[in-house]
């Protein structure tokens, strides 16, 4: 086959191509439909929220029974659990700052309190304690418990994870808290 040949059929292949996207462009053209700047019938959707029970998931989101919660979990589940957040913690006594402060006696403590390590303005602000509830609700997504926090971390879903890395935190402390 010579170069004339192949000139020939990439040229068929191309006619075709442009032939396509040509009948295709001529179609809209001629078969052009205007769409309508109002909707020709709006569907009505009612929305029946009650209030109360409105309030009421969002306080037992907020109002947890820790006592219960704090029973389903396991030490060494947490240990498990907690390799996720060892990417960026060390939980070791004396251990250092990683992308994360170290969590080594982190249950009690102050929030935003370790001294060589730059916390987020929301975190540094808050001024609370690092108690079982406060522990669970920012395990739960981070980002939403404490609005601002730079800790991109999706959060724990499963009470049962949340309350195993909260026990594992709590054991790795020089005073361990009682158990609620």
């Amino acid at each position: 086959m010579d170069s004339f040949e192949l000139n020939k059929i990439i040229a068929a292949i191309l006619m075709v191509a442009l032939l396509v996207i040509g009948i295709g462009k001529l179609s809209d053209i001629i078969f052009y439909v205007e769409k309508p700047k109002t909707p020709s019938y709006a569907v009505e959707v009612k929305q029946d929220v009650n209030v109360e029970t409105a309030k009421s998931s969002e306080e037992t989101e907020d109002k947890i029974d820790i006592n219960s919660l704090m029973a389903m979990g396991d030490i060494s589940t947490g240990e498990k659990v907690f390799k996720k957040c060892a990417a960026c913690h060390s939980i070791v006594k004396g251990g250092k700052n990683n992308i994360g402060p170290a969590l080594y006696n982190v249950v009690g403590r102050q929030i935003g309190s370790v001294s060589d390590y730059k916390y987020s303005k929301a975190l540094s602000e808050y001024g609370k304690q690092w108690t079982f509830e406060e522990l669970n609700g920012y395990l739960i997504k981070p980002a939403k418990w404490i609005k601002g926090t730079k800790m991109a971390f999706a959060g724990l879903r499963k009470e049962k994870d949340r309350a195993s890395v909260i026990l594992y935190l709590n054991q790795n402390s020089d005073n361990p808290l009682p158990l609620p």
